[in-house]
């Protein structure tokens, strides 16, 4: 299995099945999650202002969305400026030819690279390969994925299905370590050891982008490792592929995203590497940059006036640790590089809700709400959800499903046909109902009672309770009560000790 791509080679209910037949990759799941979603919370709790920094994360994203080609326009203005080269990439394919034919020109048989979800989202190492490059990951949990010929399962943690005993497994056949223990500082070095070469031998490197800021023309990248800032400094060439959607206005802009994303992320008060360069300097860093600015349909998601919103995510993965649905069926059942809820309203928009398997993504949700409670930028994920879910119906050819729908609809239109159907449906049940329960439906219902039962029809519903109630007692202003019907009631008598 290769790393990369936002196109699922089936539905999410299929892959769903399948992880979900893996015990260990769920334990490892619960604990991984459960872990971060605790130390997220405690992170968040420090800071007073978390709902005032996530509207005002929210408003500046939304203001970037309106002005997206002016601010465009003025990041590539800014970079050339200060030295760098500015590439527009309209879709993967190109994006993809654009670094291979800059790595090529420098006769590059390798790249090392910085841990980039969107170099993973175009599929850019397969493609490297197809011109003879070889691209390194250097990130610990993307180096895990790669020599495991696996694929990400998380935004933040690519490698959290994963533990540490299968890493150890991993590296003492990948990287000779024979002795290696599962004890984490081991395993840390033993990366770092392979790696450290790399760093200093490899003269290309590739790189995403968090952010990017229009006046100055400045690039950011966050991390935690240190691994990305060897990448981003030894190299003479370097490549970073950046989403449009990723630049802002300002510095003072950029400030607040980088007291939101720590928190979300990685629960830290700040990220341990926080790296920005501009343009190329002379005998610092890399002596040439090129910029490519990729589109890939994100054009498309911001004309849609609900789905935009989606554009704001800053790939913090907070709205995965919380998500009970990915908790249990992880992220290789989504089929993307983007999984999750956050991949659940994004892969399909991508995509232009023409692949059939993403489509199924919108429905991999419990509707709870915990991930736009989590997000740091207001995303609704559920509104999206929803919505993406209404489009894909609306183009879906006539089923049983939907006949079913519309035929409930004309039942519960009418109060009398609503209670006509009671009334058959409690005739009906009879023969189905055992011990108290309907453990078993007929036909094309069978499926809904596979995994539950299914409570009986009541004896008598509410309307019908409600007709033959005894009237209520309503007090008057005098003091006297009456029905509800007007009859009087006669007054209680009453002394020191309350009524008689």
């Amino acid at each position: 299995m290769s790393a990369g791509g936002i196109k699922p080679e089936r539905s999410f209910q299929d892959a769903a099945r399948v992880t979900l037949a893996n015990p260990q990759m769920r334990r490892n799941l619960r604990h991984a999650t459960t872990t971060i979603r605790d130390k997220r919370q405690r992170a968040v709790d420090e800071l007073p202002d978390w709902e005032v920094l996530r509207d005002e994360a929210a408003a500046i994203k939304d203001h970037v969305m309106a002005h997206l080609s002016e601010y465009l326009l003025e990041l590539e203005a800014s970079v050339k400026a200060r030295g760098g080269q500015v590439h527009w990439a309209r879709d993967a394919e190109e994006a993809r030819e654009l670094v291979a034919q800059i790595a090529a020109s420098h006769g590059a048989k390798e790249v090392i690279k910085v841990k980039s979800i969107s170099t993973d989202e175009i599929e850019l190492n397969a493609a490297l390969e197809r011109h003879g490059i070889h691209a390194i990951e250097t990130d610990l949990a993307e180096l895990i994925v790669q020599l495991a010929e696996d694929r990400p399962s998380h935004i933040l943690v690519p490698a959290i299905h994963r533990n540490r005993a299968e890493i150890r497994d991993l590296f003492r056949r990948k990287l000779g370590a024979e002795l290696l223990t599962d004890d984490p500082k081991a395993l840390a070095e033993a990366a770092r050891v392979y790696l450290r070469e790399k760093f200093l031998t490899t003269k290309v490197a590739v790189s995403g982008a968090n952010f990017a800021v229009a006046d100055s023309g400045t690039v950011c990248i966050v991390e935690s490792e240190g691994n990305g800032r060897m990448c981003l400094t030894m190299p003479d060439v370097l490549i970073s592929v950046m989403g449009i959607e990723k630049v802002l206005p300002t510095w003072q802009d950029l400030a607040v995203f980088l007291r939101v994303l720590p928190c979300s992320s990685t629960a830290e008060r700040m990220n341990p590497y926080t790296s920005f360069w501009s343009g190329v300097t002379p005998n610092d860093g890399p002596q040439e940059f090129h910029l490519v600015l990729l589109d890939n349909g994100r054009t498309d998601v911001l004309a849609d006036e609900v789905g935009r919103q989606t554009l704001r995510c800053i790939r913090c993965s907070a709205c995965l640790n919380v998500c009970p649905v990915y908790e249990r069926a992880g992220g290789h059942a989504y089929g993307s590089v983007y999984p999750g809820p956050i991949g659940a309203i994004l892969t399909p928009q991508l995509l232009h809700l023409e692949d059939k398997n993403a489509n199924t993504l919108p429905w991999a949700s419990s509707l709870c709400g915990a991930c736009y409670d989590a997000c740091p930028v207001k995303i609704n994920i559920p509104e999206v959800l929803l919505y993406l879910r209404g489009k894909i119906a609306v183009d879906k050819p006539v089923n049983a499903e939907a006949v079913a729908f519309k035929t409930a609809a004309w039942v519960m239109g009418e109060a009398y046909r609503f209670e006509g159907a009671i009334k058959l449906a409690r005739r009906g049940q009879g023969p189905l109902v055992k011990h108290g329960a309907i453990h078993a439906l007929p036909g094309l219902l069978a499926g809904w009672t596979d995994s539950r039962d299914l409570p009986p029809v009541a004896g008598q519903s509410f309307r019908e309770w409600w007709r033959t109630r005894p009237a209520p007692e309503i007090p008057t202003t005098d003091g006297n009560a009456q029905t509800s019907e007007g009859e009087p009631i006669a007054p209680q008598r009453t002394d020191e000790r309350g009524p008689q």
